[in-house]
């Protein structure tokens, strides 16, 4: 369990950390589900909203959980569940790790402070670059404003600024 809050792992340092063969004893990410909504006749929509990030950041696999769900549970009331389709394009692959530090009465003589900080693995995140799409929704035209509300509720999730944009499909 993550002692730490998560604003300490949102700006990008350092390389990527994903060669998960490599790493024992890495959490299973909370996100299960990466689409929603009516998902065999995805294309008959005419509009896509997209939630576009407008920094770099890394996003932890909660904060994308959270967004997802809470998304997802207004299109479901607001639309039904063939009016829409919801998909998270991002996917939490770099692993974090955390230095546990003890803390109290007499820790100075049990923790060895930095040598050898390498950390365990506590959780993973997504890294967002500026101007990436983190998640679409697919709606008609009658139902943009609904989708909006939905991804700006996602958006209160996130810890990076976002923007929402909406273009029409193109007709095949």
């Amino acid at each position: 369990m993550v002692r730490k809050p998560a604003r300490m792992y949102r700006k990008i340092t350092g390389p990527a950390y994903t060669r998960k063969e490599y790493i024992a004893g890495i959490p299973q990410p909370r996100i299960h589900e990466f689409e929603h909504g009516d998902l065999k006749n995805q294309f008959r929509f005419g509009y896509v909203l997209n939630l576009i990030a407008e920094e770099d950041c890394q996003i932890r696999h909660t904060a994308l959980e959270a967004a997802r769900v809470s998304a997802n549970k207004y299109l479901m009331t607001a639309l039904g569940a063939t009016n829409y389709y919801l998909k998270i394009r991002v996917y939490p692959h770099h692993v974090l790790r955390e230095h546990k530090m003890a803390t109290g009465a007499g820790a100075d003589r049990i923790s060895s402070g930095m040598s050898m900080a390498f950390g365990k693995p506590v959780g993973t995140a997504a890294r967002v670059k500026s101007g990436e799409v983190i998640m679409f929704v697919r709606v008609d035209s009658e139902n943009i404003e609904k989708a909006k509300e939905g991804l700006r509720k996602a958006m209160m999730k996130l810890p990076t600024p976002s923007k929402i944009e909406i273009l029409p499909l193109k007709a095949q």
